[in-house]
């Protein structure tokens, strides 16, 4: 089964490096989808999923439906993002 990644970003200067390193980490078992919030998905539902998941700030990461801890009270680090699965076959 594939690991559902998804990466919330405003698509600036904190972001943008996040962004990059999931993909970097991201292996064949990991499905990343990410969420532009400025631009907004057509459906609108990157905004239903933000008050699905309670993110508060952006970058934000969630995997298989759970908020990673380190996106609610400290810095994405390639050290949580692993420890949450990414990159992992």
């Amino acid at each position: 089964m594939k690991r559902q990644v998804e990466v919330f970003t405003a698509n600036c200067p904190v972001c943008d490096p996040v962004v990059r390193m999931i993909q970097e980490l991201a292996c064949d078992k990991c499905a990343v989808t990410t969420y532009d919030l400025v631009r907004q998905c057509d459906d609108k539902t990157c905004l239903d999923k933000l008050d699905e998941y309670g993110i508060k700030k952006v970058p934000a990461v969630v995997v298989n439906g759970e908020l990673l801890d380190c996106c609610r009270d400290s810095a994405i680090t390639e050290e949580k993002l692993v420890e949450a699965g990414i990159g992992q076959s």
